[in-house]
């Protein structure tokens, strides 16, 4: 039996455990966030010298903010299920999305790649010794300005999916209505943040935070769909209209 079958079957017996088990892998994946304060703490993009003080004086921090970027692949995971979930609702749209999902995601593998770069470069100096401890911060620091224009991208692209899936929640039958509304504008929230961020730095400074402030929603809908899950009457009737206009 092919591994998609297998998914199909399970979606059209438990969407609820469908929807409890995306909202576990979502809170899983909140690692990401853990990353995102730690960086933000250690690293400034405009001082090498500090930010390798800094990484170096809390280096376990470090690797466990890098590790956290690594655990939030597992939204691939938690993406597919979401696919699946809204199928039923629109399976065109709910396949771009997560399209646009998957994408995202592949781009933001390269993150925890810089940041074990950066690491590597400011701990084995021993093998770049024809490099002075200025040079190597400053290798140090273009790894992680890479990093900041990575995630920038990776969140252009994570904006477009919780705006499709905001509208795919508005459209269904078996979630509050509101929480689509409230992911869509979380979604153009993290496109105008990343826009900004890649053309106008110093205008993205002053969004944030609050223009992420939105971004909640990436939590609060998972914590839903882990402990209420969905209406499973009304996913079955949306379900059974959908296999009908087939």
């Amino acid at each position: 039996m092919s591994a998609s079958l297998t998914a199909e079957r399970m979606v059209q017996a438990s969407p609820r455990f469908l929807a409890r088990m995306a909202g576990l892998v979502a809170v899983l994946t909140t690692t990401a966030g853990f990353a995102i304060i730690v960086m933000g703490n250690l690293v400034d993009l405009q001082d090498a010298a500090a930010t390798a003080h800094n990484i170096l004086a809390n280096e376990l921090l470090y690797r466990l903010a890098a590790a956290g970027d690594v655990i939030s692949v597992l939204y691939i995971v938690y993406t597919l299920l979401i696919y699946y979930l809204f199928r039923p609702v629109n399976r065109s749209l709910a396949l771009l999305a997560a399209l646009f999902s998957l994408v995202g995601i592949a781009v933001g593998m390269l993150i925890p790649l810089c940041d074990v770069a950066a690491l590597l470069v400011l701990k084995d100096g021993a093998s770049l010794r024809a490099l002075t401890q200025e040079q190597l911060q400053a290798i140090a620091l273009l790894f992680l300005q890479l990093r900041a224009q990575v995630y920038a991208l990776s969140v252009v692209l994570f904006g477009i999916y919780n705006i499709l899936t905001g509208y795919l929640i508005i459209r269904s039958t078996f979630l509050p209505r509101l929480f689509g509304v409230w992911w869509a504008i979380a979604g153009v929230g993290y496109l105008i943040n990343s826009f900004a961020i890649i053309l106008a730095p110093d205008f993205a400074a002053l969004l944030s935070p609050w223009i992420l402030l939105p971004g909640l929603a990436d939590l609060v809908i998972p914590l839903w769909l882990l402990v209420v899950g969905v209406n499973v009457r009304r996913w079955k009737e949306q379900a059974s209209a959908a296999e009908g206009r087939q």
